[in-house]
């Protein structure tokens, strides 16, 4: 599947609705010349007004999260973001900031826009912490919830500034979770796999990236990341079909950059290799071929070299250097695993003790 970053590069257009249409049909349709006909009177009794539970609870949540959510503009792009702390830290995607060290920062509620400036950027798992130079009143900590308790049914919102419309919600559900998506490098992405996404069908457009996907405990459970594209739309959105990095990876990142200045430990399992994948006779991706594997890497100690062919890892065929890395996702550093390669024509099998990415 594959997928793009939710920011978006251009103003956002708004197209005003026609003038002089009418807004409500009478009994008589929009009268012109000649008067309009008395409406009837009713003689239904008025249905008393009843609380919507649901609705409410919509209302309450978006209160209360609102204010822990900003919009961040960068020179090329706009993305959103999610205030951690009450120092003035922002955590968001790694795509939102690209390359770029400042960023202007308003909050979703309105207000003056403020400098941010970057702590760090970790790619790896597309995700980036700033820090604002002053911090605006009225902003507030976000509540960050368990991704344990996340599960396939509940209720969510979206919070963020699709095509720059700052402070927008949309609702849905947790579609699924466990998913792991790989994001492409076009466009400004970081090539990251990601794993343990949560999928979600509340709608996720340019510009929600790094904003807030929220439970109706208001707590945030993810950042919304990515969209799926439908090849046979030309690449377009598919609808419904969202990803957000779940909370308890957003907090083991943000935490080591605000405590480290960079990531420490990443937690994620790697071969540390450089690869590429290789094409079969019939131009099929066929493996993964090392280009680099140092000695003192998982790779290198398991006795594997520049040159060999990467075709299983544990249970799953490997034929590209994306189905490489979404293996790895799925397991941790220190984990033994059979590694199926060619060398020479010849295939052969070395247990590696997976390093650390």
């Amino acid at each position: 599947m594959d997928v793009f970053r939710a920011r978006v590069r251009a103003r956002r257009v708004l197209l005003p609705l026609a003038a002089g249409a009418c807004a409500v049909a009478l009994v008589g349709g929009c009268s012109s010349a000649g008067g309009a006909a008395a409406p009837e009177r009713s003689t239904q009794t008025p249905v008393p007004h009843v609380s919507n539970e649901l609705q409410d609870d919509y209302q309450t949540v978006i209160r209360n999260v609102l204010p822990s959510v900003v919009q961040i503009e960068a020179s090329n792009s706009l993305g959103s973001g999610v205030v951690y702390d009450d120092k003035g830290h922002i955590v968001t995607n790694a795509h939102v900031v690209g390359q770029e060290k400042s960023f202007k920062v308003t909050a979703a509620t309105g207000g003056q826009s403020v400098t941010a400036r970057l702590v760090s950027s970790y790619p790896e798992q597309d995700l980036a912490v700033l820090k604002l130079d002053t911090v605006p009143q009225g902003l507030k900590a976000a509540r960050f919830g368990d991704s344990a308790e996340v599960d396939m049914g509940q209720i969510v919102l979206a919070m963020g500034s699709p095509l720059g419309l700052s402070g927008s919600v949309t609702q849905g559900i947790v579609s699924a979770t466990g998913r792991t998506v790989s994001e492409g490098r076009a466009g400004g992405g970081t090539g990251a796999t990601i794993a343990n996404m949560v999928q979600t069908s509340a709608a996720i457009n340019p510009g929600n990236s790094g904003g807030a996907l929220v439970n109706l405990d208001s707590e945030v459970i993810g950042i919304p990341t990515l969209a799926a594209t439908d090849p046979e739309l030309g690449g377009g959105s598919a609808p419904g079909i969202g990803f957000a990095i779940p909370a308890s990876m957003v907090r083991t990142v943000a935490d080591q950059i605000i405590k480290n200045g960079k990531v420490t430990d990443s937690g994620r399992a790697a071969l540390n290799i450089t690869g590429r994948t290789v094409l079969d006779d019939n131009y099929e991706p066929a493996g993964v071929a090392i280009v680099e594997a140092p000695a003192d890497g998982a790779a290198g100690k398991a006795g594997l070299k520049p040159g060999d062919v990467i075709t299983r890892l544990g249970e799953t065929e490997i034929t590209t250097i994306t189905s490489l890395a979404e293996a790895l996702a799925a397991m941790q550093p220190g984990d033994e695993v059979t590694v199926e390669y060619v060398r020479g024509g010849s295939t052969h099998k070395a247990q590696v003790t997976l390093g650390e990415l």
